[in-house]
């Protein structure tokens, strides 16, 4: 098929890599000139495991393109998917002003039918105002069909979630846009489920939210073991096994982040309140989320006593590994409430170095690895779990630090071991 993704941010840059690579012809648009010439240049904006070879193979063979011309974009292809940002306002809502405005770009310039995907996360009855934008500026009664399939891609496997997903969810009006989106589907093995559009956009609020409401319930379990004695790696363990609720996404820790989680679920938030409920049940995971960040400083209070003027090594700046990505990042919310106590914060990430330098502007020392992260620090803290970070030499980072502290705000390390070899250690609900 003939795919136009307007938006070459994580989502639509790698579901216009995806769907090339399944065969089709695509033309990724975006109007940030200065990102698509990178793109044409073989350079990836983003840090994604895969993205780089996966761009570079299909734009050799022809089937991936990247443009700042959005007509042209509209005017060569069937498929249109809408991959756009939707950032929150300062309510939580979603700001839904790029996607009207490319709503009313696509009425102005399809010449023939054209099927019109949302892709973004966007809230219960957008479709409805695309469809009303389209009809407003599509003169010539052009016919077209607005459909919904929402993204489900997790930074750092993103690809893998694409090509294997759990599920793909349809949310389609007529026969011809479910049969365009089934057949183009086609080689993806995974269940489909085909809804109607309402009911496809609160899928992907209620998804994210569910599962931010289980790491929340996972840290509310942590810090009832810190009063108790217990350890939520065995209490979590034993709830896991439980096939009604499983093992994913019940580790305790510093909290959940990211451009997914945190916004999804104050839009669902406000979205509730706007047809007249009042979730309760998400303001409190909500809550929980954001005071994971003071439990973890009580901790280092409890650790080194009074925190001005004191050295904080910080190992993690991406919300997650294997992702660039420091929007909403615990590790840096955390960093800024470090700041604010008059703490001097050295810190190291494989990847966000350079995003977190941008955000933090000199206001913290940045390293070249764990091991100068550790250097004179009073105490270490792990904020994201990168792989690296389980294989230090701590015999090493003991000798380095001027206090032989660590605090664990993933959970990756294990406590007897860390004792054992002298550090006070310190976890998010272990014993």
């Amino acid at each position: 098929m003939n795919i136009c993704v307007i938006g070459s941010g994580y989502v639509g840059l790698v579901t216009g890599s995806c769907f090339a690579d399944l065969g089709n012809n695509v033309v990724c648009v975006d109007n940030d000139e200065s990102k698509i010439k990178k793109l044409k240049n073989g350079m990836i904006p983003i840090y994604e495991p895969g993205l780089e070879e996966l761009v570079k193979r299909n734009k050799r063979e022809g089937r991936l393109v990247f443009s700042s011309d959005l007509k042209k974009g509209i005017r060569a292809s069937e498929v249109i998917f809408i991959c756009v940002g939707t950032p929150p306002k300062d309510s939580g809502e979603a700001d839904l002003s790029y996607v009207e405005h490319v709503a009313k770009d696509i009425a102005l310039s399809m010449p023939s039918y054209r099927l019109i995907v949302e892709k973004s996360t966007v809230p219960v009855n957008t479709g409805e105002w695309i469809r009303h934008t389209i009809e407003v500026f599509n003169k010539k009664k052009i016919p077209f069909d607005v459909a919904s399939n929402p993204e489900f891609l997790r930074e750092g496997s993103a690809i893998e979630d694409f090509m294997h997903p759990d599920r793909i969810v349809l949310g389609v009006k007529s026969k011809r846009s479910r049969e365009l989106l089934t057949e183009l589907y086609k080689p993806i093995k995974a269940p489909i489920v085909v809804t109607d559009i309402k009911a496809a956009e609160l899928i992907k609020h209620a998804s994210n939210s569910f599962l931010a409401m289980k790491i929340s319930f996972a840290n509310a379990i942590a810090n009832i073991c810190d009063k108790t004695g217990a350890d939520i790696a065995e209490v979590a363990r034993g709830i896991g096994l439980d096939k009604r609720i499983g093992e994913k996404f019940l580790n305790a820790g510093l909290g959940f982040g990211g451009f997914c989680f945190p916004k999804d679920l104050a839009a669902f938030i406000r979205i509730a309140e706007k047809v007249g409920y009042d979730f309760d049940l998400l303001k409190a995971v909500e809550r929980i989320n954001e005071e994971q960040k003071m439990v973890l400083m009580k901790k280092i209070e409890n650790l080194i006593w009074n925190l001005p003027n004191k050295t904080v090594g910080v190992l993690g700046l991406a919300f997650k590994p294997n992702t660039d990505d420091t929007r909403f990042s615990p590790a840096i919310d955390f960093i800024e409430m470090l700041i604010a106590q008059g703490v001097k914060v050295k810190a190291y990430d494989p990847a966000a170095m350079g995003k977190a330098r941008k955000v933090l502007k000199g206001r913290i020392a940045f390293c070249g690895n764990a091991y100068d992260t550790a250097k004179n620090s009073d105490c270490l803290v792990l904020a994201t779990e990168w792989n690296e970070f389980k294989e230090l030499d701590f015999k090493k980072i003991k000798k380095l630090m001027r206090q032989p502290v660590i605090v664990d705000g993933r959970n990756i390390y294990d406590p007897a071991e860390m004792r054992k070899l002298g550090f006070k250690y310190v976890g998010m609900g272990r014993r």
